[in-house]
């Protein structure tokens, strides 16, 4: 009996890692235009797949929903409508609107989702780019004051005819929060998820940082510092991402809105923060804003710390980060 007795103990203990045996789940999926990544800790591959299967599902919704390229988008409704009369929106369109116009104002424009209003007549596939007159006659559309906002009703109105609004810079770290919140609903503790340039971390990586790569902005393939981090939201915004070089000049998405051209005051902007949708529109805010405005921007900004790579190729480093290459 006893012989037993131990031989079943044995056979249960032996039966105990096996049942909850953790390892890392991962996933890619083209979604928003851009690679979304997944990754997570969980002792259980159905339990994993399904947390990851509910955020590519999230992804999805919200691209239908705030993807300006579908026509019908109820941002594409926006941009069809809002000139002509008030638009009522959802309450998540209008509160991410909203925070994009704290963004507008706390760098006076720097950032402005209005910037489509000519963003959309460039094209970086084709290598087209609008004449200097388009870019002239959209100059006074371009500017977040023309966003009219009703609270009460929650309703969207343009000022200007020829307004247009475009929320890539904002919106995939708004994805990224919404998933992360899935993640721990499902009582993940440990993982990550990133849409292109936007990612956030919760926990560690096995009770060790995750050591992310900001990419140096011209040799693909190499970083510029790698930095460790955990539970952290981080966002870089580059002039490599979408780009093309016509007569020597580099052309690319960001769009400097007191201009109407591609601005030149940065290569690569990353963000460190508490969420992803505020690094996400910090990082387009700094790299239209330059290393020196921008910088004195994020230390009036409590949690929140940056890496600029100016247009010469210098490394600058907020108040709260050592520069841990002091060579540069």
């Amino acid at each position: 009996m006893k012989i037993c007795q131990r031989y079943l103990i044995l056979f249960c203990i032996a039966c105990l890692p096996t049942l909850a045996q953790a390892q890392w789940f991962k996933d890619t999926q083209a979604i928003m235009g851009t690679e979304i990544r997944v990754e997570l800790w969980d002792t259980s591959e159905p339990h994993a797949r399904g947390c990851i299967d509910k955020v590519m599902t999230e992804m999805r919704r919200i691209d239908t929903t705030m993807s300006p390229f579908k026509p019908d988008s109820e941002l594409s409704h926006i941009n069809q409508l809002a000139a002509i009369h008030p638009v009522k929106i959802d309450k998540e369109l209008f509160d991410l609107i909203l925070r994009a116009q704290w963004a507008s104002g706390i760098s006076n424009g720097a950032f402005d989702i209005t910037f489509a209003s000519i963003g959309y007549r460039y094209d970086y596939r084709k290598g087209i780019k609008p004449s200097e007159d388009e870019i002239k006659q959209a100059l006074p559309e371009i500017n977040y004051k023309n966003i009219i906002l009703d609270r009460k009703h929650s309703t969207i109105h343009f000022a200007l005819k020829g307004v247009r609004i475009d929320l890539g810079g904002i919106a995939k770290g708004f994805a990224v929060d919404n998933s992360i919140a899935i993640l721990r609903q499902c009582g993940i503790k440990e993982g990550l998820v990133g849409a292109g340039g936007d990612s956030r971390i919760i926990g560690d990586r096995e009770g060790r940082p995750w050591m992310v790569g900001i990419r140096d902005p011209r040799k693909e393939g190499s970083s510029a510092i790698v930095i460790p981090l955990s539970n952290t939201a981080i966002s870089t915004s580059g002039d490599y991402e979408r780009y093309f070089i016509k007569d020597g000049v580099r052309y690319h998405h960001i769009i400097n809105p007191k201009t109407g051209h591609s601005a030149t005051a940065s290569r690569s902007v990353t963000v460190l923060g508490p969420d992803a949708t505020t690094t996400d529109a910090l990082s387009t805010t700094l790299f239209i804003m330059g290393a020196k405005d921008g910088l004195r921007l994020v230390d009036t900004l409590p949690g929140i710390e940056a890496i600029m790579i100016d247009a010469e190729g210098k490394l600058h480093y907020s108040n709260g980060l050592m520069d841990p290459n002091p060579k540069h």
